[in-house]
């Protein structure tokens, strides 16, 4: 931008020095690096925290699907990459020892059942002891939560669906066995409904930021358009500012400015749903500040969201 109206500037001077209106000498021309010199303190400097400008992105969570029991794939009923609801089955396990299990708690729990009532008659009529009557009572309470746990492993032999998403890079086939180990998921499911866009914004300049105020992006994956916005909240936190706890002292490191992060919610709700995670961008914060460098901004990104149809990185 600054190149730009460099270029506007010294256009200018060429015609009125055409014109015979200034004259054709050093100084003319030197009035450029005056020129330059005044864009930086009195347009491009100010404009930093007036309208200041980060990377943005389309952030999701991913969940690594990890089955709480223990078992060979029978089915695996999804597509990578389609669109699925929340409780759809991303696969099937063998149910068979789960259900023998819940047979055997059901039979058990049966006749625990039976021989409750029979001690209980046996009871009322002086011919048993009330020892027998609580100690077949407790017997039955247990197998009750064992056939509610029997229950609930046979139930988990289907996996579903955490939330609406989708199954990416979908290498679970039939006959694999998994396992209920952190250290090896099943598959990688892409929550798509906490989609967030964030931008980082440089801690100088966040001080000129607040809540409300509203903003512009340009989106890689939609070149040519401006997408709006506001602050939707200020992440005021960074990597650096975490103590992580543990049995050493922690060694110095070297202490940066890491930016923080501002997150955006666009006037138009139904757009996010329009852009995948990972999406890139750059954002731009008009803040109550310096508000007549906001056009310089608001230009630039109109420029960089036309470049964005050639110009693959930011």
């Amino acid at each position: 931008m600054i190149v730009f109206l460099t270029l506007v500037y010294v256009a200018l001077l060429a015609v009125l020095v055409k014109l015979k209106i200034l004259p054709n000498k050093p100084g003319t021309w030197l009035s450029t690096i005056v020129w330059v010199v005044l864009l930086f303190v009195g347009l491009f400097i100010p404009m930093q925290w007036g309208a200041p400008a980060g990377p943005a992105r389309v952030m999701s969570y991913s969940v690594q699907i990890i089955p709480n029991v223990n078992g060979v794939v029978t089915e695996v009923p999804v597509e990578p990459n389609t669109p699925l609801k929340k409780g759809d089955v991303l696969f099937q396990l063998d149910p068979t020892i789960f259900q023998a299990a819940v047979d055997a708690k059901r039979a058990q729990l049966s006749f625990q059942i039976l021989r409750l009532q029979q001690f209980r008659k046996l009871a009322s009529r002086d011919a048993g002891t009330r020892f027998q009557v609580e100690q077949t009572q407790a017997e039955v309470d247990l197998l009750r939560a064992e056939l509610q746990s029997a229950e609930w492993n046979l139930d988990e032999t289907t996996v579903r669906a955490p939330s609406d998403g989708y199954v990416t890079v979908l290498a679970l086939r039939p006959g694999q066995r998994v396992t209920s180990f952190p250290f090896q998921p099943a598959m990688v499911f892409i929550d798509s409904s906490t989609k967030r866009v964030v931008t980082q914004i440089n801690q100088i300049y966040l001080r000129h930021v607040d809540v409300g105020e509203p903003v512009e992006v340009a989106f890689k994956t939609l070149p040519g358009r401006i997408v709006t916005g506001k602050v939707d909240a200020i992440v005021e936190v960074a990597s650096q500012g975490q103590a992580v706890i543990g049995g050493t002292v922690p060694p110095p490191t070297r202490v940066l400015a890491e930016p923080f992060y501002v997150r955006i919610a666009f006037d138009d709700s139904e757009l996010l749903e329009e852009l995948p995670p990972g999406a890139v961008g750059t954002a731009a914060i008009y803040t109550q500040s310096v508000a007549p460098t906001h056009i310089i901004r608001k230009v630039m990104l109109r420029m960089e969201s036309i470049m964005n149809y050639v110009k693959p990185g930011l």
